[in-house]
């Protein structure tokens, strides 16, 4: 019995003994993985405080201020720093593609990506912006118009329309209805939207909103019918520019042909391109076909511009 005893015993010690050191084990785990979360917070801390310090730096400069008012244009909420260090990796990647691809002469051409890249984003983003404000700007009219039939305030109307409508209306409604709010005139705020989301839908109504603050007028009777070929010219411009979508594509393509001529050219005959650029002919032969490619997609561009 007493044998039978100290068995038990002897089994309980064990088990308790592997469980204290299963429980240190996990103690230990536990410690380790909070140590190595507290050093990653650390460090994304201390890299983004040097991005913010960075960005406060080139916010200073006059290259950071255009950054930073094209960025309030586009209504895209990205760090000036952040856009300057992409245009700066794509062209450092452009450059040693065409490097590396092409010929060493034609690197000059990577940093001419990487510009011209910010410069395409930064407009793109602009005129998506704008196409979405003239969107909404039949919605607009016809919120305005039920606001100032019930009596309100052309100020007090605008400021309604900020709150009720959506992106990008909202935030440009709502600093017209703040510059009112501190006491600017009614033509000064609007001119202020005017120049940020300039376009000729948005000057017909920012001017019918002038003209009545100034002379009066029926102005829901206006509003209202400003608002119906709003309406109408919106559905027009989505159908210009479906119409328009393969001519678009096709100026794209003019470029994509010419950089594909050159990178199957140089595959087929490697070295091809290079010798082309140590030779006067061959100097010649690309500075011409870069102005025929170049000259194409600037054609094609402006005759399927639409004009805002």
């Amino acid at each position: 019995m007493s044998i039978l005893l100290i068995l038990l015993g002897s089994l309980a010690a064990i088990v308790l003994f592997c469980l204290g050191i299963r429980e240190f084990g996990l103690h230990l785990s536990d410690r380790r993985r909070a140590v190595i979360s507290a050093e990653a917070v650390t460090s994304a801390d201390h890299a983004a405080g040097l991005i913010d310090d960075a960005d406060r730096r080139l916010r200073q400069t006059r290259l950071g201020r255009w950054l930073e008012s094209e960025l309030d244009l586009a209504g895209i909420d990205r760090k000036p720093i952040v856009i300057l260090l992409s245009g700066v990796l794509v062209a450092l990647v452009a450059t040693w593609v065409v490097w590396d691809f092409l010929a060493p002469a034609l690197a000059v051409f990577g940093l001419v990506v990487g510009v011209f890249g910010v410069r395409w984003y930064l407009r793109r983003g602009q005129a998506r912006r704008r196409e979405a404000f003239v969107a909404q700007l039949p919605d607009l009219a016809r919120v305005l118009a039920n606001a100032s039939y019930a009596g309100l305030s052309l100020p007090t109307a605008i400021g309604i329309a900020g709150d009720e409508l959506s992106e990008p209306a909202r935030t440009e409604l709502s600093r017209v209805a703040t510059r009112l709010k501190f006491g600017a005139p009614l033509p000064t705020a609007l001119e202020g939207l005017r120049a940020r989301v300039g376009s000729r839908e948005a000057n017909v109504l920012i001017s019918t909103l002038v003209v009545a603050s100034r002379s009066g007028g029926s102005l829901v009777t206006a509003l209202r019918n400003i608002a119906d070929t709003l309406e109408q010219r919106k559905e027009t411009r989505r159908e210009v520019r479906t119409t328009l979508a393969q001519s678009v594509a096709t100026s794209y393509m003019v470029i994509v042909l010419g950089a594909g001529s050159l990178l199957l050219l140089n595959s087929i005959e490697p070295g091809t391109v290079q010798k082309m650029t140590t030779s006067l002919l061959g100097q010649v032969a690309l500075i011409v076909a870069g102005l025929l490619f170049g000259g194409g997609y600037l054609v094609i561009r402006r005759m399927t511009r639409i004009e805002s």
